[in-house]
């Protein structure tokens, strides 16, 4: 597995998951015989988590196990110790059998944390994790309970696919809140075009994120380009990998707009310089410290950003259509490597869920505009007739934007079953990365949108595709709520496509969605899941990960209003219970509501 060269701000030590073994603390015979068993359980955890999670930069995910056995409040002080010392972002506690509930419970209130209690007969840690469940109810720190469905012997250590299940999704979403806390969301410009996800809340970065929120003006990018602050070696790498990998497609501006030959050659060397100084004011470069750029050096310590553009930058300076494109994309003249998020329009709310999509998935994430719905009606009167079916037969949703849809997002990746997907870096091949490239083209952009000229990429996604659409939005009053909306990428013949697609905008990329319908709330038709999007601009990530994505808003206490997931597939902190088990969705509300944001109450 190759690892990542590139410059990242997640740098060692990333924080680990702690494996908590908890134990009857009775000495005299009960401990005793349970101290193998129960250490032997938490090394299993470990091993399961290790071997099926990695962090960002493509290392496996480092567990942490307790030095001892918990059975009572001095070794929970011990354990607690040293999980600070190892920066364990994450618990998990996991015991088969009877333990003291508020004794041996992880207190810390900002570390996600979940208990498996082993579903054997011999001993009843089933019966500890529903009393220490109602502790950490009652104390107002939530966490998720972990049952196997069926009773197991006493020394069988092999984990059923239920409990791994909830234990890999669990390690994932809590690792995912792990990574940003500290974190800064770069904020690289300010409102574009009255956009209201790009007037950036610091209040819920930091509240419910636990991330900082850094701002620069976009004059930055104009000091730097023109004294030349960023790494003029990579700059000539990175251009020649531009002319010979990026090939310029059909100029649609009429000749009266057109630009030189020249202008669009400049367009170019600095849409490549934007890229590199975007990509170096998010995570730091050492080589401009040896420029003498110390200060320079050291980046915004920023996870995701955005780009503002439109209409201060655009109406002047090219647009940041290669910036962001190039930066979500898994490879670039470095090879392959994480993305860096970046939203276009400095949508942050936007931002902020390309980021829940990254972290949750390894992978480089589409943002889009949620543009139209297009009925079997309207498609059948726009081309000939042509009926859609299949997962298209009750419509389309056309995704397309001139910004960051990640070169990813051609769907020329595939899984292990054939299908087109997005992939975590590390397994992408180097044919892969070759055609990802070949079926893109980059166009002059539209010179009436964007005077200051700048190139745009152009792409179809590739049909067959499972993916999940979402978009965090704010809300007065209430602060951030989610939407989900799983389903498949959809491929149209090209006839079909070609005159759908030059309705809009033919030097955009483009993916036609169709969600999956299950006839309740927004997911009757296609039609009232566009109705009921909450904003212009939505993120795709490959995969049915729409559970994930649940369990991470329970985590960071984001209510989540609509969604298409099957209900044996989400999975929530146990607190929630308390709070209905009959409309789930009402019940989210509440609960989030109760315990407040994840990083300090309203």
């Amino acid at each position: 597995m190759s690892r990542q060269v590139s410059p990242t701000v997640f740098q060692e030590p990333l924080p680990a998951i702690g494996i908590r073994p908890t134990i009857d603390g009775r000495l005299g015979g009960v401990r005793e015989s349970l101290e193998d068993q129960t250490m032997n359980l938490a090394n299993s955890v470990a091993e399961l988590i290790s071997s099926n999670l990695h962090y960002p930069t493509g290392d496996p995910v480092r567990c942490v196990v307790a030095e001892s056995c918990i059975g009572g409040v001095r070794e929970a002080a011990a354990c607690e110790q040293y999980f600070q010392q190892q920066n364990v972002g994450v618990s998990l506690t996991v015991t088969p059998c009877w333990c003291y509930g508020s004794e041996t419970m992880d207190m810390d209130p900002l570390r996600p944390k979940a208990v498996f209690g082993f579903n054997g007969t011999e001993r009843p840690g089933a019966v500890y994790l529903a009393a220490v469940l109602a502790g950490h109810t009652q104390k107002g720190i939530p966490a998720f309970g972990i049952y196997g469905r069926d009773v197991q012997s006493a020394g069988d250590t092999e984990l059923p696919d239920d409990v791994r299940n909830k234990i890999l999704g669990f390690a994932q979403c809590g690792l995912a809140v792990a990574l940003m806390r500290g974190k800064a969301y770069l904020s690289m410009g300010g409102t574009s075009m009255g956009i209201a996800g790009s007037v950036v809340n610091h209040e819920f970065w930091e509240k419910w994120l636990g991330m900082r929120v850094e701002d620069i003006d976009m004059t930055e990018f104009v000091g730097r380009m023109q004294k030349g602050q960023y790494d003029a070696q990579e700059f000539e790498t990175a251009l020649a990998w531009v002319k010979e990998k990026c090939p310029e497609g059909e100029d649609y501006n009429t000749p009266e707009t057109r630009r030189s030959r020249e202008q669009l050659d400049s367009e170019w060397a600095d849409s490549v310089k934007m890229s590199l100084i975007a990509r170096d004011l998010m995570v730091g470069n050492p080589k401009l410290a040896d420029q003498g750029l110390g200060e320079q050096s050291h980046g915004h310590q920023a996870i995701a950003a955005g780009f503002q553009g439109q209409r201060q930058w655009t109406d002047h300076f090219p647009n940041g259509d290669f910036l962001e494109a190039i930066l979500n994309t898994s490879f670039d003249w470095n090879g392959k490597r994480a993305p860096y998020i970046v939203a276009t329009e400095n949508d942050a709310l936007n931002a902020a869920t390309m980021l829940f999509g990254h972290l949750l998935t390894n992978t480089a994430q589409i943002f889009a505009d949620l543009r139209t719905y297009w009925s079997p009606d309207a498609v059948a009167a726009a081309c000939d007739g042509y009926q859609l079916d299949g997962a298209a037969q009750d419509g389309l949703l056309h995704l397309i934007n001139s910004g960051p849809a990640a070169l990813d997002g051609t769907g020329q990746q595939t899984d292990a079953e054939g299908r087109p997907t997005m992939k975590p870096f590390w397994e992408i091949t180097d044919d892969e990365v070759r055609d990802c490239l070949d079926v893109t083209t980059w166009h002059p952009s539209v010179t009436e949108y964007f005077p200051g000229g700048g190139m745009s990429t152009r792409f179809k996604t590739k049909g067959g595709m499972p993916a999940t659409m979402t978009r965090i939005n704010l809300v007065d009053g209430m602060g951030p709520a989610l939407q989900i909306a799983e389903g498949s990428t959809v491929e149209l013949p090209d006839a079909v496509h070609d005159k759908l697609d030059q309705r809009t905008n033919p030097t955009w990329p483009t993916t036609w969605f169709a969600p999956r319908l299950n006839q309740r709330g927004a997911f009757t038709s296609t039609y009232e899941v566009m109705n009921h999007w909450g904003a212009n601009h939505c993120v795709m990530t490959a995969g049915h990960v729409g559970h994930l994505f649940i369990t991470l808003a329970s985590i960071l206490r984001i209510p989540v209003y609509m969604h298409n997931v099957e209900s044996d597939r989400v999975f929530r902190p146990s607190a929630w219970n308390l709070f209905g088990t009959d409309n789930l969705e009402s019940a989210d509300f509440r609960a989030c509501q109760n315990f407040g944001p994840m990083y300090g109450r309203r």
